[in-house]
């Protein structure tokens, strides 16, 4: 079991493939998704940016209670991710989906300035997750879908770039506006609601409403490439003839339409052994995976950050992952999605070692902050690029939800088992647990996704 390992080499159509628009540049599609994750992103970091400081200092959240609202954050879009991943490919309408969540999210951030205590907040901030979980798996799936296979890697590394581009302008438009309005938590929410609302508009406008798979120019295209890109080390090696049978769950496309997708089928990917491995290292991995918010309020305090410095902890994150995300990504399609994806959990296994020993000098912040970005530049775009190979496309919706749902479920977890820890025996052993886990799982899940015979790691 493994990620997918290496892109396919050139064939003999790689030219005419590069005149369709299919070689190594990113479609248009993906630039268009990419404007609207930046635009978005940058409503939702603001709020992010403020939101651990606005909970912990000014409504006076214990690390526990914040502990549970971030994994309520994080958790009710794991579980709604299923149900747009599913929604996306029974309608076959992976924009209306995608728009319903966008447009969810943005009505959500207004409210914010409504809620005070912690059923209101969760409340508020359930709903808004519940839109990035439906728009989530139809947007990676319109990206995937408009790529051919060997490429996976840098369109995402491209949206991702430009989604991180969104994170990186949304701290610093949030901390301007701290210092600028009175009123300053009241005034990013409601900057964030506007900005929110362009987003959804851009989408609307300029997302086409039917998605072509990269690979689909002819019927007797689409039956060469299938038998060709399957593999999971993207080489021309046959997949197992069990894996064969059941690597298809729904019935081929036909030349006048496709029938609807139904439940049985998209939990008939679970019996595909490749995406098992892949949705359980995830899940394993995200078990030991800390928040961001308790990442950078773990920094403030082992390195002494003004509390007005605070919004701008996430930007670090940011410029590093916005410099990174294509050129990993495309070196994971060269050197191997397993192990880049795995290289970026060791990177962030040497941040939290820095945060438990490190001496606090000014060099300490913009170290981890690095090896943060990097972790995400290594993860974040790699882990969906690697689900090209593994499922259809007339379920690529559903499969992406799946291996998001694990993983999600597992940080939403992780959360609360954080926050408990934090309160009950403090940061420094709590982070000093969370590193010996991940550095168990990291080693479990090295052993899953290694390559087998006929590959190369």
């Amino acid at each position: 079991m493994y990620l997918t390992d290496r892109s396919t080499p050139p064939r003999a159509d790689s030219g005419q493939r590069r005149r369709r628009g299919l070689g190594s540049r990113a479609a248009p599609v993906v630039f268009v998704l990419g404007t609207v994750s930046l635009i978005t992103d940058i409503s939702s970091e603001m709020v992010t940016a403020v939101l651990p400081l606005y909970l912990v200092t000014t409504l006076g959240f214990s690390p526990l209670g914040f502990g549970a609202l971030d994994g309520v954050y994080n958790g009710v879009s794991a579980l709604v991710q299923l149900i747009g991943g599913h929604l996306a490919d029974r309608v076959r309408n992976h924009k209306l989906i995608a728009g319903l969540g966008y447009g969810l999210s943005a009505l959500c951030k207004p409210l914010l300035l409504f809620a005070g205590s912690i059923g209101t907040l969760g409340t508020v901030l359930a709903l808004e997750r519940t839109g990035k979980g439906l728009r989530t798996a139809p947007r990676d799936a319109m990206i995937s879908l408009s790529t051919p296979p060997e490429n996976q890697g840098r369109a995402f590394g491209v949206h991702r770039a430009m989604d991180t581009t969104g994170a990186m302008l949304g701290p610093l438009a949030a901390f301007f506006i701290l210092r600028a309005a009175t009123d300053g938590y009241d005034a990013v929410f409601g900057v964030s609601a506007c900005v929110a609302a362009l987003g959804v508009l851009v989408l609307v406008l300029f997302v086409p409403g039917k998605q072509r798979g990269a690979q689909a120019e002819t019927p007797s295209a689409v039956a060469a490439e299938t038998d060709t890109d399957r593999p999971l080390d993207a080489r021309t090696v046959p997949a197992p003839r069990d894996e064969q049978q059941n690597a298809q769950p729904a019935e081929p496309s036909t030349a006048t339409g496709k029938r609807p997708v139904d439940l049985r089928e998209a939990f008939a990917l679970l019996r595909l052994p490749r995406l098992r491995a892949l949705a359980g290292c995830a899940a394993l991995l995200g078990l030991t995976t800390v928040s961001d918010a308790f990442v950078y309020l773990l920094l403030q305090r082992r390195a002494g950050i003004g509390e007005q410095w605070f919004t701008l902890l996430p930007l670090g994150t940011a410029v590093v992952f916005l410099l990174l995300a294509m050129p990993v990504g495309a070196l994971a399609d060269r050197i191997g999605r397993r192990t880049v994806f795995l290289a970026g959990h060791a990177i962030l296994l040497t941040a939290y070692t820095l945060l438990l020993w490190a001496p606090a000098t000014p060099v300490l912040p913009p170290l981890v902050l690095a090896l943060h970005g990097m972790f995400y530049a290594a993860t974040d775009g790699v882990l969906p690029a690697a689900l090209a190979d593994i499922v259809p496309e007339q379920l690529r919706a559903s499969g992406l939800a799946i291996v998001g749902t694990a993983q999600a479920l597992a940080r939403f977890c992780c959360s609360l088992a954080f926050g408990a820890a934090w309160t009950v025996w403090g940061d420094g052993p709590a982070l000093a647990g969370a590193a010996v886990g991940l550095l168990a799982c990291a080693s479990v899940a090295g052993m899953v996704l290694r390559p087998t015979a006929g590959t190369r790691s």
